[in-house]
């Protein structure tokens, strides 16, 4: 699956969160259907929001920050990607990939 085409047709047709802070949010309402993280997010918050929110999918992919924030259509760097609505895209078919 090509992350950068399903996050740019995610952020046109569904609804996401873009960082770290909004993803917690998102969990800890309930809202967070899939996180998609940065290769780079760092993995004391990555231990800590899997252990919080097992029931919610996180995906880090190969992708650093930088490089995510633009897959997504934004001028800054996006380290956590939150999906409340994954629209017309296949987002919410990645399986969670931590060790």
């Amino acid at each position: 699956m090509d992350i950068s085409r399903q996050l740019k047709i995610a952020s046109t047709t569904g609804k996401l969160l873009f960082g770290q802070r909004q993803a917690i949010d998102a969990c800890a309402k309930g809202d967070a259907k899939c996180i998609v993280l940065a290769a780079n997010c760092p993995q004391e918050y990555i231990d800590n929001l899997a252990a919080k929110h097992p029931e919610v999918t996180i995906h880090r992919t190969l992708i650093v920050n930088r490089d995510l924030g633009v897959a997504s259509g934004k001028p800054f760097s996006v380290s956590a990607i939150t999906v409340i609505d994954a629209g017309d895209s296949d987002l919410l078919t990645l399986n969670s990939n931590l060790e």
